[in-house]
């Protein structure tokens, strides 16, 4: 990597990826930082590999608008590069009377989002196309699907070095100080790089990185919250055609159930919240996930059920708190020019990856 250079963008998981990849193809001369050995170390490796449909969020929303705009460029972008993904559909159930309101209010909220094509089903026909769930309603969402994250990153890594850019791994940016115009980069301890336009895609380290960025005002969030979520593997075949999901909880969208590219099934993940990075697993869940899962799956069998992995979820608001939307914050909001800083890209940062890469070159171009 050169020390003077267009643009770096820190953080090379998949929303990293695809914006490094964005701006290269716009012409500019571009390097991905990461501190990790490997891309998608994080937040990139440890979810669900879910192509949501965009229905959760309030209308207007980054949240809902890149999503419904992502999914759409997700698909096409598989199709085209040959991307492992199926476009699987999902069902959320109401398990009692008592929550067939909140799928109301969730196709509401969908078709505000102008996602028009879910589909109620009653008991009955639920039953003829999932006879192992049990729930007194459910929604159809025939558009969510599920995708190979790691063979995407590997795709946008292609793009972005196709088109000129680079990506440099183990590089822990330790510093960034405006100077003329431009970012010095203080890498690993030492000046390493220079930069006219700076993007932190950092993920769950993205509010640390920017208190390092020397402005005039404080750049991050002013509240940062870690949810961690475990994940069980369900051992043998899948009992499931599709997707299943309870209606929403408090921090995230219930214990669900979903299926990877082989049809190996997973149910997860739950809302723990913590005050680091640590990805352990601790030992007493199964009882919980069990009660969990058999309020929609009576026959899950506990023998089956084996932990698998964690995954951490970067969040702007805490327990109790109802959920915060995507900040990205260009030039316009802080008044640093070049400077784009993404917070709380949780789900559905993965559907949303191709749109939040639009945004950003959007929010760089506007502010020339």
């Amino acid at each position: 990597m050169s020390t003077r250079i267009d643009c770096i963008v820190a953080g090379a998981g998949v929303v990293g990826l695809a914006i490094g990849r964005r701006l290269a193809l716009a012409g500019l001369d571009v390097a991905v930082l990461d501190a990790e050995e490997r891309i998608g170390v994080h937040a990139s490796s440890r979810n669900s590999e879910v192509i949501h449909a965009g229905i959760y969020y309030p209308p207007g929303s980054l949240k809902a608008r890149l999503c419904v705009a992502g999914k759409r460029a997700l698909y096409d972008y598989c199709q085209a590069k040959g991307i492992a993904h199926r476009n699987i559909g999902k069902l959320i159930v109401a398990t009692e009377a008592s929550e067939e309101s909140a799928l109301e209010s969730i196709e509401q909220r969908a078709s505000a989002n102008g996602v028009d094509d879910l589909r109620w089903l009653d008991a009955t026909a639920l039953t003829r196309i999932e006879p192992r769930v049990r729930a007194t309603a459910a929604l159809m969402s025939p558009s969510t699907g599920i995708i190979d994250c790691h063979d995407y990153m590997v795709s946008l890594q292609g793009d972005l070095e196709d088109a000129g850019g680079v990506l440099v791994l183990r590089s822990k940016i330790t510093g960034v100080r405006l100077a003329g115009g431009e970012f010095d980069l203080t890498i690993d301890g030492d000046l390493r790089a220079r930069c006219r336009l700076f993007v932190n895609a950092a993920g769950l380290g993205a509010p640390e990185l920017a208190q390092k960025i020397e402005a005039d005002s404080d750049l991050a969030p002013c509240s940062v919250f870690m949810a961690r979520g475990h994940y069980f593997s369900y051992a043998g075949r899948s009992p499931f055609a599709h997707l299943v999901y309870p209606v929403p909880v408090d921090g995230g969208l219930g214990v669900h159930a979903t299926k990877d590219l082989t049809g190996a099934v997973r149910f997860g993940p739950d809302v723990q919240w913590v005050g680091n990075v640590d990805y352990s697993f601790p030992d007493g869940l199964k009882d919980r996930f069990l009660a969990a899962v058999r309020r929609y799956f009576p026959g899950v069998e506990q023998r089956r059920l084996r932990p698998s992995y964690t995954g951490i979820r970067p969040k702007l608001s805490g327990p109790g708190d109802p959920p915060a939307d995507f900040v990205i914050d260009g030039p316009e909001t802080h008044g640093v020019p070049g400077l784009v800083n993404l917070f709380g890209i949780e789900s559905p940062g993965l559907t949303a990856s191709p749109a939040i890469a639009d945004y950003v070159h959007q929010l760089l171009n506007s502010a020339r």
